[in-house]
């Protein structure tokens, strides 16, 4: 098993440099959702923020230095991307600021992808389809393109509104799991879905208390993004319901720090 290079940093249990590590591990663990992995020159910049010797702006400004040197030729080669990105996100993470907004959400993918996607903090004005492995080649039908402002507005003012008093913990966590997913479906993007809706869910759980320091996304954010397909998905011919069970075990270790085993294949349905 490869050492954890931020071990050090967490056991030496600093506040500051261990929220910055767990920071660092949950955005370099989210570029897996697209199947990207960061270099060792990120490694190395995360180090040096985490210790301390650079802020996480001059982090990024170095990552921005590094790759205007070394520019990408290949298009398969989406390492650029994947440090880039994983520097935003810990700096998006690293804030305390929050709105609750359509515009927080938009805000969030301009900001990670900013020039990487010309389409950066812009709805996408067609319908999109995705092949997905866990539903063998099947696709989730995604939000309708000339309704993605409305759905988006919609599903925002539900949350807004909806009050957790009284809730046990059990509801609080399908109550989350139903939100997330509802958000994610809406695919506003032409890409970028899934991070940057982790990135919103992330900042609106600190902004309802939650702990959220740990290593669920690291570890597990291919899992975060199937339980999101298998959270919605019917095919009614086959008996198969799109269910919020995955979703809410990945919940319950990010939240509440319990310990289910989360495996991609139990969720995958074959021979649709």
């Amino acid at each position: 098993m490869n050492k954890d290079p931020f071990e050090e940093c967490i056991i030496e249990s600093e506040p500051e440099k261990f929220e910055k590590a767990y920071a660092w591990k949950t955005a370099i663990g989210l570029q897996a959702v697209d199947g990207l992995k960061t270099s060792n020159c990120l490694l190395q910049t995360a180090i040096r923020n985490v210790e301390g010797e650079i802020t996480i702006d001059e982090a990024n400004t170095l990552l921005e230095a590094y790759y205007a040197e070394n520019p990408t030729h290949s298009s398969s080669d989406r390492t650029e991307e994947a440090d880039k990105v994983a520097g935003r996100i810990t700096a998006l993470l690293s804030e305390r600021a929050f709105t609750f907004s359509s515009n927080e959400y938009l805000s969030i993918h301009k900001t990670l992808f900013d020039g990487i996607y010309p389409h950066a903090g812009k709805m996408r004005n067609y319908n999109i389809t995705k092949r997905e492995w866990v539903l063998d080649g099947a696709s989730v039908l995604y939000g309708s393109a000339p309704l993605l402002r409305e759905t988006l507005e919609y599903d925002l003012s539900q949350e807004r509104s909806f009050s957790y008093k009284g809730l046990t913990l059990d509801e609080i966590i399908h109550h989350l799991a139903e939100f997330v997913s509802r958000l994610w479906q809406i695919h506003v993007f032409s890409e970028g879905n899934t991070r940057t809706t982790a990135v919103f869910f992330i900042k609106y759980l600190r902004s309802l208390d939650f702990n959220v320091i740990n290593d669920t996304f690291e570890e597990n954010s291919w899992y975060f993004r199937n339980s999101l397909v298998r959270a919605n998905y019917n095919d009614l011919n086959t008996g198969i319901y799109k269910t919020t069970q995955f979703l809410e075990l990945f919940l319950r270790n990010f939240l509440l720090n319990e310990n289910y085993v989360l495996k991609n294949r139990t969720m995958r349905i074959k021979g649709l």
